[in-house]
């Protein structure tokens, strides 16, 4: 089988060359920002070469102490000046329109988004604020609870908060995507059930095959499918339960979720960058204090340890998108279908919100 130029949209990434050494050194703390970030050039020659047509990026308030919403406004204009100084390679993306051109100018186009909604406050308004500038997803909790509802480790699982709905109704209001990813289950079906439009979930793994909490349920999944809804799966360690996580793992994931949801509504949010680590040895030693930090300030997630790479070791690199797709024809797998999972099902749920 041969993948003429398929259309690739990672439902959540990042743009960076993780080797540089402020990205490196930003990688170790909390209150990262994407000014430390390092989109050079062979960051934007990665992209390019793994034939990536758009990545939903993490923006914003995520964690740490920074304050949410006035370092949230910051993070979009440092995205802002990124795209405008890289204009040639990089296209800033409003509408599912945006992602067709980026794959016709040999652009990659940056969708804005959060992985966590605390920056909102307690001003269901500003979610508009934020459509204005450009942001097109809003993941509602990160692993904790917020204002909003439940995190897939907050302990009580309560669901949405009254806040919540209201913030809800606003992305609703405002036609962004409501991204459950990190959500609590819970909170992942009430958003769903009293959603006015499809929701997704981003980046996630089926809990079936892993029962670890960053993953998702059956009920979860196929709600969020018949809903019309978008599921990504992540190249992540909490698709095996030992940490170590393969790329056969990465297909057994997929492969159950369009079990589940059927082969419309599933597709890759991969939690990474192309741009690959290049000295694993030396970023092993670091792991080790950065999980610990995470688990200190309690944003930490079951299946985290000193030994979990935050990504599948043999699917990664400028290689990784095709590699998928070769998997997946061995597992039977049409070109149609597969072209579907590498981007088409994510572009044509963006048709479904951002009209």
């Amino acid at each position: 089988m041969t993948l003429s130029a398929p259309l690739i949209v990672n439902a959540l990434g990042q743009l960076d060359n993780p080797n540089a050494p402020k990205s490196a050194a930003a990688a170790a703390g909390l209150n990262q920002s994407s000014a430390q970030l390092t989109i050079d050039a062979r960051a934007l020659a990665d992209a390019h070469a793994s034939g990536l047509t758009a990545v939903n990026i993490t923006l914003g308030y995520t964690m740490g102490d920074l304050p949410p919403f006035e370092h949230t406004l910051e993070e979009i204009d440092v995205w802002d000046a990124i795209i405008r100084d890289n204009a040639a390679d990089l296209l800033k993306v409003r509408t599912a329109a945006d992602i067709r051109r980026a794959a016709e100018e040999q652009r990659i186009g940056i969708v804005y988004g959060f992985q966590n909604g605390v920056a909102v406050g307690d001003d269901p308004g500003r979610v508009a604020l934020f459509a204005d500038r450009g942001v097109r997803v809003v993941q509602l909790t990160y692993n904790q609870a917020n204002q909003l509802g439940d995190g897939s480790m907050a302990p009580e699982n309560r669901g949405l908060t009254p806040l919540g709905r209201e913030v809800v109704g606003a992305l609703n209001d405002s036609r962004l995507m409501v991204d459950l990813s990190h959500s609590g289950e819970r909170t992942c079906l009430e958003a769903a059930r009293i959603s006015r439009q499809p929701v997704s979930i981003n980046h996630t793994g089926c809990r079936a095959l892993t029962d670890l909490p960053r993953n998702k349920t059956d009920e979860e999944l196929r709600l969020v499918a018949d809903r019309g809804g978008f599921v990504g799966i992540y190249f992540m360690p909490f698709l095996a339960l030992s940490g170590h996580a393969t790329a056969a793992d990465v297909v057994e994931h997929i492969v159950y979720a369009v079990n589940v949801c059927g082969e419309d509504h599933v597709g890759i949010g991969t939690d990474g960058t192309v741009t690959p680590v290049d000295d694993l040895d030396a970023y092993r030693q670091s792991l080790a204090d950065h999980v610990e930090l995470r688990r200190a300030s309690g944003v930490g997630a079951a299946g985290e340890r000193a030994d979990t790479l935050p990504f599948v070791e043999d699917l990664r690199g400028v290689e990784q998108f095709r590699d998928l797709a070769r998997l997946l024809e061995r597992r039977g797998y049409r070109s149609e279908r597969i072209e579907k999972i590498l981007g088409r099902n994510f572009l044509d749920y963006a048709d479904r919100i951002w009209a």
